[in-house]
């Protein structure tokens, strides 16, 4: 079947209003296709009534939420993240991509407690009475593992740091939010001058986690309904997502719906001098060797201790911080040295190997991840993320021992 051509499309607003509850606007395509858009708060317990309502009208003939593969999976299959194999995980240099996914999933629980709702409930009416009218759910969003590495990428390697500190600082929080506060989320206008407010400030978190999301989704409606036929989509988004998605499909904006979703899920590469610098600092630390063995044996030994003391020194503490197993220390102690000189094994993926030995992870353990992960304590506590913790503690002190080490090995031959 021949695709309709995408420059053809028109699209024009049909009605834009808003239900006492929620936010909602609907906007028209050619081709008899239109999207309304349900604007929710995913911990708000009348998101979730409303998406009801709206799916047992029959007026729709899809339903497309604001999910991707993985996030969807771990709602229609929860116990999924119990057959996780934390190895392959580490190996796959994925920890701190599960680790980061776990903070923001431990931030939306802390949330959803607090108002006695469960995490992304309208979602998971959607998905369930979509099913029961035997209508199409559609997964629109972006894999949030290619959300979070545009995000670090976008982000400049001195702002990284601030980054993982929020993630942390959103789990340590005890901050309460307000229903009231809950529910203004939900007014398109204060949304939307919250998230221009954001915008102004953070450019280069606001682009891969709002913009190009409302780019991705609008582009993957568009899609369906043009592969599909589409003739009347419930689309369940974000509320901070309606305006952005609105003003993409209004304005003509993607003209052609594969070309964008192509682009951006593209990881983006990093610069090529920076792909450089790690063998660029070896090959410094190993030249400083050599010119002090050139100087005299017993420059060239201090040297060798330095290096070793400094970075083994502080990976082992950083895998101590994290209450890792007395062997696993010893080994944090004895790999960094070595692996940071050679920039393709990191410390972390050794260390967090050997803990993943030394106490592997129970059934147990993954089951409760949703829960130990809402406080720093269950952190510590729960194996899986204790060994998270320990891959990500242990390549910090082996980084940082990297530096630290390297300055202390040239003040050595400036000072001989």
């Amino acid at each position: 079947m021949t695709k309709p051509e995408q420059h053809d499309i028109e699209i024009s607003t049909e009605e834009k209003y808003e239900t006492r509850d929620e936010p909602i606007q609907t906007v028209r395509l050619n081709d008899n296709c239109r999207v309304t858009m349900l604007g929710t708060a995913h911990v708000s317990k009348a998101s979730a009534d409303k998406v009801q309502e709206l799916i047992a009208t029959g007026e729709y003939d899809a339903v497309a939420v604001e999910l991707c593969p993985s996030r969807h999976k771990s709602i229609v299959d929860p116990d999924a993240m119990a057959r996780m194999d934390l190895f392959q995980v580490i190996k796959r240099g994925q920890a701190s991509m599960v680790a980061a996914s776990l903070a923001l999933g431990a931030f939306q629980q802390r949330m959803a407690e607090q108002f006695d709702i469960e995490p992304g409930a309208e979602m998971r009416v959607a998905i369930k009475d979509a099913q029961q009218a035997k209508l199409p759910v559609v997964l629109i969003d972006r894999e949030i593992g290619t959300t979070l590495k545009r995000i670090y990428h976008n982000v400049p390697w001195w702002k990284r740091l601030n980054l993982f500190s929020g993630l942390i600082a959103s789990v340590i929080s005890k901050e309460k939010v307000s229903a009231e506060e809950i529910e203004r989320l939900k007014e398109g206008d204060v949304l939307e001058s919250t998230f221009s407010q954001f915008a102004e400030d953070e450019k280069d978190l606001f682009n891969p986690l709002i913009s190009e999301r409302d780019e991705y989704m609008s582009a993957r409606l568009i899609k369906e309904c043009q592969e599909n036929g589409y003739q009347h989509v419930l689309a369940v988004v974000g509320a901070g997502h309606m305006n952005g998605m609105a003003k993409q499909i209004e304005e003509k904006i993607i003209t052609s719906p594969d070309e964008k979703i192509a682009q951006l899920d593209t990881i983006p590469e990093s610069s090529s001098w920076f792909k450089f610098l790690p063998w660029i600092i070896v090959g410094l630390i190993l030249t400083g060797f050599v010119i002090g063995f050139m100087r005299s044996p017993e420059i060239g030994t201090a040297m060798i201790l330095d290096w070793v003391l400094i970075n083994g020194g502080l990976s082992a503490l950083g895998a101590a911080i994290a209450f890792a197993h007395p062997l696993t220390i010893m080994t944090a102690f004895l790999a960094a040295p070595l692996t940071s000189l050679n920039p393709t094994i990191g410390a972390g993926m050794v260390v967090a190997a050997a803990e993943t030995y030394l106490r592997k992870p129970k059934v147990a353990d993954f089951k409760k991840l949703r829960s130990d992960t809402t406080s720093l304590k269950g952190w510590w506590n729960n194996q899986v993320t204790r060994i998270l913790l320990i891959f990500i503690l242990s390549t910090m002190g082996s980084a940082v021992g990297t530096y630290v080490a390297g300055f202390r090995i040239f003040e050595r031959l400036s000072t001989g």
